[in-house]
């Protein structure tokens, strides 16, 4: 399936919201546990993270979602790339590198310079393509450490103006 069937835009209902919950659902029960976090983000995505300022994306193929990104704000000029998937069936498609490109140009339009994430090294996938994206690695000297158990990578990507 060629990418350039796949169009990215904004959560619009709970059909929407339902897809990004069961997407997010699929793949941290796969390699980890629910925490409390998540199930925060994903009760209420459109309270947790577009209320307060920030996005939530959806990659559509036809009527189906296959992916989904969200922007939670962390703190002025600061966003959180959180709750990144895309459905395994679509995977290596470009998919996910449609959704950060789209989720950077959102970050950007939100006015924050700076885009942050945490990951896993077991997700490896993910860790390259952040990394094909532009993040770097941070120390543990240039972060809080966030509210997850499972996370052992923290990256960020600085916007140019």
């Amino acid at each position: 399936m060629p990418t350039s069937t796949v169009t990215i835009d904004d959560l619009t209902g709970p059909d929407d919201a339902q897809a990004f919950r069961r997407l997010n659902e699929e793949w941290i029960t796969r390699f980890f546990a629910l925490e409390d976090e998540d199930r925060r983000q994903l009760d209420d995505p459109v309270g947790e993270l577009v209320v307060p300022g920030g996005a939530v994306l959806v990659a559509r193929l036809g009527d189906d979602v296959v992916g989904c990104v969200g922007l939670a704000p962390a703190r002025p000029g600061v966003v959180e790339l959180v709750k990144m998937a895309v459905s395994p069936t679509h995977q290596g498609h470009g998919t996910g590198r449609a959704l950060i490109a789209a989720a950077v140009e959102r970050a950007r339009e939100l006015g924050a310079t700076r885009i942050e994430l945490e990951s896993n090294r077991q997700l490896g996938a993910a860790v390259h393509l952040y990394e094909a994206a532009g993040f770097r690695h941070l120390g543990a000297d240039e972060h809080a450490p966030g509210p997850y158990v499972r996370a052992d990578v923290a990256m960020a990507l600085d916007l140019a103006p």
